[in-house]
């Protein structure tokens, strides 16, 4: 998938960058770039992003028409529309339907979409010539890095977007009915310039069906976990198994837990560097909470060397009972998911002391849309953005890929959603404010591979928590100083 690197292999994320339905292993997306060590090593040499960007800024060719409440950019029905998707995970199903709706809505207009998984080598050359396409779906290993395309000034500022009336009612802005923490990560100095589009959220998973016909209840705590563990491994499945090869996904467990032990102040320190947190009671709590999970024996044997779909796929055959992932995860089974495997999705189990309830969840936004400044049809472009957050829009993604978007409450009851999907809308809105989400990935990319590998090490008992937590404190360190 991505060229070997040593030591740091371990750090990589593939899961969530693969869609069962196309045959690829390249990188689905940097999602709110989680595995931000993986992309910088996903990176294309210095040379091609420097080709890339060498077109600099410029004024766009857009030629508007006459801007209206319902036509806030003054979109000009007769002119077309290029539209260019990453093709992964979600497929391009989604993207055509918004083509279909956005030709439905400006008669005469023709929205082509063009669908790849190498976006720096299709668009590099448009760039470079100034002529990109209008609207971007800038994801995959082989992104065009929004830092760069930002710095040579080719992206348009998409702050009127969030400003425009939201089409399903206009009494409100766009901004006003987007998710928490959809703005920041598409930001670059206070403004907006790419919009993550897709909402996802992280926890465990398991299987409905499993639990109903084996009569288990979803624990709340981790004590409850613990005791489920237990009569579980006496049926002779394994309680918990994890994406052993990659160890982003147990470690996403582990600094969860931390979040919700410790409270929101407590995460700002970890982003903040702050060595001091790996002495206190929070961090001890939860990676003796998750070394619990190999120390009683209720890992799946083998575990520690599978891949994300080798795991998934093991518990997807009812060879483990939970497994860790973010919300994906249903889109990328559905070829190795029986029929009435009813997944479903829960927050992490609480700690004794924790200062989060029950029903908080990592949750943020990722998979970037952006809109170059030198658009033929900028504001083509941003009216496509517009309407990909209707009601509408929302729900033929959700349908088409099994994923939240961006929009608040953006599934209508008149959506079909696949269980697991079905699962993570409920937890969302049980939610509500008690979300959070790390900033050290995008920020502290070395901090949080060392971590990454840290936590592979404990789930093959190569090391211990007191141990975990001197490398995480060490990692740190070394962070702050650099």
């Amino acid at each position: 998938m991505w060229p070997a690197y040593g030591a740091l292999r371990t750090a990589s994320v593939p899961g969530e960058c693969e869609g069962l339905n196309v045959a690829s292993d390249v990188n689905r997306r940097d999602l709110i770039k989680r595995a931000t060590a993986a992309s910088l090593l996903a990176v294309p040499s210095a040379g091609v992003l420097s080709a890339c960007a060498s077109s600099g800024g410029g004024t766009s060719s857009d030629k508007t028409g006459a801007k209206t409440n319902t036509n806030p950019f003054g979109v000009t029905d007769s002119a077309a529309l290029d539209i260019v998707i990453f093709k992964g995970g979600y497929g391009d199903a989604y993207a055509k339907s918004f083509a279909t709706l956005y030709e439905s809505k400006h008669k005469g207009a023709k929205a082509a979409v063009l669908s790849t998984q190498d976006i720096t080598g299709k668009l590099q050359p448009r760039f470079n010539a100034g002529n990109p396409p209008d609207v971007i779906d800038d994801s995959g290993a082989a992104q065009i890095k929004l830092d760069v395309l930002h710095k040579n000034g080719q992206l348009a500022d998409l702050t009127p977007l969030l400003d425009a009336p939201y089409a399903d009612d206009p009494t409100k802005k766009v901004r006003d009915v987007l998710q928490p923490g959809t703005i920041d990560p598409g930001s670059f100095g206070g403004k907006m310039y790419a919009l993550n589009y897709i909402y996802t959220v992280w926890g465990f998973w398991y299987s409905g069906k499993l639990f109903k016909d084996k009569g288990w209840t979803e624990p709340k705590t981790w004590a409850d976990f613990l005791s489920l563990s237990s009569e579980i491994k006496k049926t002779g499945i394994a309680p918990f198994c994890h994406q052993g090869k990659y160890p982003y996904y147990i470690n996403m467990v582990i600094m969860d837990l931390i979040a919700k032990n410790g409270g929101p102040d407590y995460q700002k320190r970890i982003d903040a560097l702050d060595a001091s947190v790996w002495d206190e009671a929070p961090a001890k709590a939860a990676i003796d909470a998750v070394y619990s999970i190999v120390d009683k024996g209720y890992l799946l044997p083998g575990t520690n060397g599978l891949t994300h779909i080798e795991s998934q796929t093991a518990w997807n055959e009812y060879k483990a009972a939970f497994i860790p992932c973010g919300s994906w995860l249903e889109n990328e089974q559905l070829k190795s998911t029986p029929t009435d495997f009813d997944m479903k999705f829960m927050p992490l189990p609480s700690l004794a002391g924790d200062k989060m309830p029950f029903e908080a969840i990592r949750a943020g936004a990722g998979e970037p849309f952006i809109v170059p400044e030198k658009a033929k049809n900028k504001a083509g472009g941003l009216e496509f953005l517009r309407m990909m957050l209707t009601k509408e829009g929302s729900g033929k993604f959700a349908a088409a890929a099994n994923s939240l978007t961006v929009l608040k409450d953006g599934v209508g009851s008149d959506v079909q959603l696949r269980p697991g999907t079905a699962s993570s809308v409920v937890a969302l809105k049980a939610a509500g404010t008690n979300t959070f989400n790390y900033a050290y990935p995008n920020t502290q990319s070395q901090f949080d591979v060392d971590v990454q590998n840290a936590s592979g090490e404990l789930m093959a008992k190569r090391i211990t928590p007191t141990q975990w937590l001197q490398r995480a404190k060490t990692a740190a360190l070394k962070a702050k100083k650099a």
